[in-house]
């Protein structure tokens, strides 16, 4: 079936490039998919933020874990995940059912993401650790690859989580410096790349030795000149792997569409990602931080 992702309006949908539609055919393994995390109570970014590829991967058995609720308290104009006071504190349960989950799926690559908590001391950061920790007492050969929010600037915060060990740590700038007051209002744009600069200057001291990673969204009304300031800024603060893909509206009542990408751009945007330093790069339409997140590692030993 063809799909056309992120666009809640009929009359807009309809004016979608060709490129940015998905052959799609309904499997089995989705479902099953599906009905083990309903079942293990497990939320995921696949389903929260109307991630276009969501049939995809949970047809290829992967999936994204959002930990921390499913309630942010930022209001990034571009997100679907509820914006809305969380309730109550962290599951303490949460960690092993995601190590459980990672083994019915047989993961060899665990991504594990999460809300936005500033309500917390520590933002989340030690149930990230505790989650790190359990997926790694289940799956210990997995990668595991963690998608961070800012902690505010906190590096007390992110030396928790690089304490517990990742491979990988992400945190997503997401889009351009000028439009950081209009589309992440609560977030910073020089914040961001500190955090990644922090991680990258300490690595040496933790085992592994993470690598830094970090995405963009185009499509919401920056330049190319922009997003090549972006990926200059975010090398600069030591970034090895980037991700850029195209911005899909999740309704009406979010920020619009102010272009569509067409793909050859990206393909010059990956070329100069290389150009840059970057060890890996994923640019496209489809392209999202977690999109064959296995694949993407594997390449940087390539």
């Amino acid at each position: 079936m063809a799909t056309e992702p992120g666009q809640a309006d009929g009359e807009h949908a309809r004016r979608l490039p060709p490129w940015i539609k998905k052959r799609l055919s309904a499997t089995g393994t989705a479902d099953r998919v599906r009905r083990m995390l309903d079942g293990l109570g497990l939320q995921t970014v696949c389903e929260n933020a109307h991630c276009p590829n969501q049939a995809e991967c949970y047809a290829r058995s992967t999936a994204t874990f959002l930990i921390l609720g499913n309630r942010c308290t930022r209001n990034c104009r571009y997100c679907a995940v509820d914006s809305a006071a969380p309730i109550g504190p962290p599951d303490p349960a949460e960690p092993q059912t995601v190590a459980e989950a990672s083994a019915r799926l047989g993961l060899r690559h665990v991504v594990i993401t999460s809300v936005t908590r500033d309500d917390l001391a520590d933002g989340g950061a030690g149930h990230f650790a505790e989650t790190i920790r359990a997926v790694r007492r289940r799956l210990g050969e997995a990668i595991v690859e963690v998608l961070t929010p800012d902690f505010q600037g906190n590096v007390a915060s992110v030396d928790t989580v690089l304490a517990a060990g990742p491979d990988i740590f992400n945190h997503n700038l997401e889009t351009v410096e000028r439009l950081f007051p209009r589309v992440r209002p609560q977030a910073d744009y020089r914040r961001s790349l500190e955090v990644l600069a922090y991680v990258r200057q300490t690595r040496a001291d933790h085992r592994p030795k993470p690598y830094t990673k970090s995405g963009l969204m185009v499509g919401l009304g920056e330049s190319d000149e922009e997003v090549a300031g972006a990926m200059a800024d975010l090398r600069s603060a030591g970034c090895d792997v980037l991700t850029i893909g195209q911005y899909l509206a999740p309704s009406t009542a979010h920020a619009p569409v102010a272009r569509f990408v067409e793909p050859a751009r990206f393909d010059r945007w990956e070329a100069q990602a290389r150009q840059l330093g970057f060890a890996a790069a994923a640019c496209g339409p489809f392209v999202r931080s977690s999109y064959h997140a296995q694949s993407l590692f594997e390449s940087l030993d390539a």
